[in-house]
């Protein structure tokens, strides 16, 4: 709509395209296609702002993502007073989501002053009041924040989303890679929320794998769009992102039954992912932290031979250093929040949780899953406190995370447990039910057949 050339940062030229090519070009795409989701960016006039919204009006989408691109980072404004009106008026109404940065956000309420996290929460309410049903403000550059801070707004509840600040000068394009990957995960299926989370997960990503760039001689740089690209080509790194599926049979070790049995962990994690296991956690509770360390690194070797995710129980410590795929918690263990800070982005986080308001809180907190039980009694935990067959359902139906069953589940009852035919129920997981028998390839194999008829029948 807009071609604008910027050389250090500032904008040396704009080159307007008239507005009915602009409308034709609208009217090709959306008459064509069964777009779901649209994104805008710069928009340079107002005669274009009304050009995208009568187009909208006649080929409604699913969700329109409005990007208000109006100040470059060096100062230069980019959208005049009429633009700004037409954004107010026209676009703002139709948009599900505006995601202004903390300049853009001052510019929209008429040069409010934006100096806090408690300014950005004010901003964020009186944008909403003009008609979008989401508002992201970004903090990136909010001074003197140690985290890159953003609130999201839904017109009910404040979410302070934070990040670790990433210490580079590569940060051109970051806000427009934000709306897009949002865009994205709209499209794919993701609720407001948690596309606004994997985004802003995607750009500290793409920051801190691209710190060190070197791109032209101006204060500012691209970061690296091809950040998952190249991550593929890592052998060091698992090549997928996690995937729900994976929690299908979660095997959880135990030292105790590796001594009872003569074996060590790596033995024990070897016969279970050779058995099926989809995902591995390292329950040593005994352990040196140096031992745990070394085994864990050679569990990793293992797991990784087999494409299967490997989990540390509490010690990000241990998960740091052995760079596992990440942590389970419980809920007198460090925060999920805290776990991802010290973990990034990509590292898998899974909560314990009894209740509805414990899952939605790991939700909140940036977690990738939830365990949920003990759903029957067992030997593994003293004074754990059941929650049954009713208690998960509720977990379950409440909670906006995969879910794998956790706590006294065996052959004998494991079909039970995935015949409950909740959606984001994705598997179980077991200790004793594979790790204090003689044969775990065995009993595990035998529990991945139970496991897979169950899940053909709720189908």
């Amino acid at each position: 709509m807009a071609t604008a050339h910027f050389i250090h940062l500032h904008a040396h030229g704009v080159n307007m395209v008239p507005e009915d090519f602009v409308a034709q070009q609208l009217n090709a795409v959306l008459s064509d296609m069964n777009v779901d989701v649209v994104k805008t960016g710069m928009l340079p006039s107002l005669s274009v702002v009304k050009v995208l919204c009568q187009s909208l009006r006649k080929f409604p989408v699913k969700a329109l993502v409005v990007d208000p691109v109006m100040i470059s980072t060096s100062g230069d404004i980019l959208a005049g007073p009429s633009v700004l009106a037409g954004f107010r008026d026209e676009l703002l109404p139709m948009a599900d989501i505006v995601t202004p940065n903390i300049k853009e956000a001052s510019v929209l309420l008429g040069d409010v002053p934006m100096k806090s996290v408690s300014d950005m929460r004010t901003a964020a309410k009186l944008i909403h009041d003009l008609g979008p049903r989401n508002v992201l403000v970004k903090g990136g550059d909010l001074p003197n924040s140690p985290d890159a801070i953003d609130i999201f707004y839904d017109g009910k509840e404040f979410y302070q989303l934070s990040s670790p600040r990433v210490n580079t000068r590569n940060t051109h394009g970051t806000g427009c890679t934000l709306a897009s990957c949002i865009a994205a995960e709209l499209a794919k299926g993701s609720s407001m929320l948690s596309a606004v989370k994997i985004a802003k997960r995607f750009i500290e990503s793409a920051l801190d794998y691209s710190r060190d760039l070197v791109i032209g001689n101006g204060v500012q740089g691209p970061f690296d769009h091809f950040l998952a690209l190249k991550n593929t080509n890592k052998s060091s790194c698992r090549q997928d992102r996690f995937n729900p599926s994976d929690l299908f049979l979660y095997a959880v070790t135990d030292s105790g039954m590796n001594r009872k049995w003569g074996r060590s962990i790596a033995e024990a994690v070897k016969a279970a992912v050779e058995g099926g296991a989809t995902i591995v956690q390292l329950r040593e509770k005994d352990a040196d932290t140096r031992d745990f360390v070394d085994a864990a690194k050679v569990c990793l070797e293992i797991c990784r031979s087999y494409g299967v995710p490997l989990l540390i129980n509490d010690r990000i410590d241990v998960a740091l250093a052995s760079d596992a795929d990440g942590v389970h918690v419980g809920q007198s263990d460090m925060p999920a929040h805290v776990a991802r800070t010290l973990l990034g982005p990509e590292k898998i986080i899974g909560v314990s949780c009894k209740t509805p308001e414990q899952a939605h809180q790991a939700w909140i907190g940036g977690a990738d899953y939830i365990g949920s039980g003990g759903v029957y009694p067992t030997n593994t935990k003293a004074n754990n406190r059941t929650i049954g067959l009713d208690g998960l359902t509720e977990v379950c139906k409440a909670s906006k995370l995969p879910v794998v069953a956790i706590g006294g589940i065996g052959m004998s009852n494991a079909r039970a447990v995935m015949e409950l035919g909740v959606p984001n129920l994705k598997g179980v997981a077991v200790v004793s039910a594979l790790f204090d028998r003689e044969c775990i390839v065995t009993e595990t194999r035998n529990l991945h057949t139970a496991l897979s008829e169950a899940a053909l029948l709720i189908q």
